[in-house]
């Protein structure tokens, strides 16, 4: 038995579905988005029981989050941050959880339907939508400009729907034709006039980093009263990316210092320094001046410098790291990731 019990806050609440049956005794999944600080928790274990199938909600806290959020003892966890897992090895999964920082959103199914699902044959993963998150893109001006342009119903504020020029720099950098326009420059538009929008994209230079969502992820959160973050976007197209470093110690040791400093962007972070030549670190990709994000699949949000430290020795002859250069922490600061960057989003 695998126990997890992560750390969590509260945000919306989640409006879950109706679970209607289709006469076969098999329910419609339930969509729960988490937040946290780091003096709470989910308030619930996440098991792998011998003899029942899937990874199990247990041990859900009287009065926690998990409960007051409508989990159930039992249910089981089909998709975390968009990507399905049902399939996945537990403490892979366990580890997806973990690397989420601030946020998470879950989706599950009850215990019956899951069996029943399961006794039926079926796809788990056709249950879900394809696509649940919203898409975070870097759009660099061209000589035609961005490659954009923006309507907005008349007397309205904060609704924005893009029209993208075929091939042109908004179309290179990801941005879905006819999605709306959630966040510019990691500033939600919510308030802002047409006017408004035009005088800040015009104030950002030649480059521009927008939150967006398809109209059908944006009706995905609509419906179930969920706000959408970057935090829970897709960061596979920005230009961005942070590194898995596997390191397995030598004679000599790792071959890297860790030192614990201010980030420039502010705040406290853990970053790696005095990488020798030719030992294992270098050899992994490790560069000076690289922010550590998570070891071992966890993240180190919330941890000072000796706890890092402890969780970077606690497999005695290697390590796991994710880390993000300083060009791309400063960026993910900038866009609201706060302290964990693309890690918050499942990447890489």
């Amino acid at each position: 038995k695998f126990e997890f019990n992560p750390k969590v806050g509260i945000d919306n609440p989640a409006l879950t579905l109706t679970e209607d049956t289709d006469g076969e005794g098999v329910g419609e999944p339930r969509f729960y988005l988490l937040t946290k600080d780091n003096t709470e928790t989910f308030g619930f274990c996440l098991h792998e029981e011998l003899g029942c199938q899937g990874h199990v909600i247990r041990q859900i806290e009287l009065g926690g989050v998990a409960q007051r959020r409508g989990l159930q003892d039992g249910d089981r966890l089909l998709q975390v941050n968009g990507h399905f897992v049902d399939h996945m090895d537990h403490v892979r999964v366990v580890q997806k959880i973990k690397a989420s920082g601030n946020q998470v959103l879950l989706a599950v199914l009850d215990g019956d339907s899951y069996e029943a699902a399961k006794s039926l044959g079926r796809d788990l993963s056709q249950m879900l939508p394809d696509d649940i998150r919203p898409r975070l893109c870097h759009v660099t001006r061209d000589k035609s400009g961005f490659g954009f342009s923006v309507s907005c119903p008349e007397g309205t504020k904060g609704t924005f729907q893009l029209s993208v020029l075929q091939d042109g720099p908004a179309d290179r950098a990801g941005v879905p034709p006819g999605s709306w326009l959630l966040e510019l420059n990691g500033d939600s538009v919510k308030s802002y006039s047409h006017t408004q929008l035009t005088k800040k994209l015009k104030q950002s230079g030649n480059k521009v980093t927008l939150l967006v969502a398809s109209s059908a992820v944006e009706e995905f959160y609509r419906l179930r009263g969920l706000r959408v973050t970057a935090a829970l976007a897709d960061t596979s197209w920005l230009p961005f990316k942070v590194r898995e470093l596997h390191l397995v110690k030598g004679p000599a040791g790792y071959g890297f210092l860790l030192k614990e400093d201010d980030c420039s962007s502010g705040g406290v972070g853990q970053f790696l320094w005095e990488v020798d030549a030719g030992l294992p670190a270098e050899r992994a990709g490790m560069k000076e001046g690289d922010r550590v994000l998570a070891v071992n699949g966890e993240s180190i949000e919330g941890l000072d410098h000796e706890q890092t430290v402890h969780r970077i020795r606690a497999r005695e002859d290697q390590v796991t790291l994710l880390v993000i250069d300083p060009a791309g922490d400063e960026f993910y600061h900038s866009v609201g990731f706060g302290g964990h960057g693309p890690a918050l989003a499942g990447e890489p």
